[in-house]
């Protein structure tokens, strides 16, 4: 699997992040680091202990990531998830989660079959 079709795999968007980073070693690198990044795994523990303001912040970064990568399904659904937890709407961000949680599995599954090469 290309780069390029890792991002359509994980319905990114592949040319505004190599407009951003350049190269396309720079945006493997880290979308590659991004297998790494705690903040999802933090979001669902803090979810299921109702630690709303962690959660928060968990998926507040999680957002970030993804913008700067592109990754623009996740963004999406981490984004909606940013705000219904700053809202203090836990029974959506609990409804949310579960998207989350798909859009997460497709990204981390497409960049594992990018590592597969």
């Amino acid at each position: 699997m290309t780069l390029k079709e890792c991002y359509a795999a994980l319905e990114g968007d592949y040319e505004s992040v190599l407009s951003r980073l350049m190269t396309e070693r720079l945006v493997q690198k880290f979308a590659l680091k991004f297998l790494d990044d705690a903040s999802f795994n933090n979001l669902v523990k803090n979810m299921s202990e109702s630690n709303w303001d962690d959660a928060f912040r968990d998926a507040h970064t999680l957002k970030g990531v993804c913008q700067n990568l592109s990754f623009t399904k996740l963004f999406s659904s981490s984004s909606l998830m940013t705000e219904a937890l700053r809202d203090g709407n836990t029974e959506e961000a609990a409804k949310i989660l579960s998207q989350v949680k798909a859009d997460y599995d497709q990204t981390v599954s497409a960049i594992k079959e990018l590592t597969a090469l």
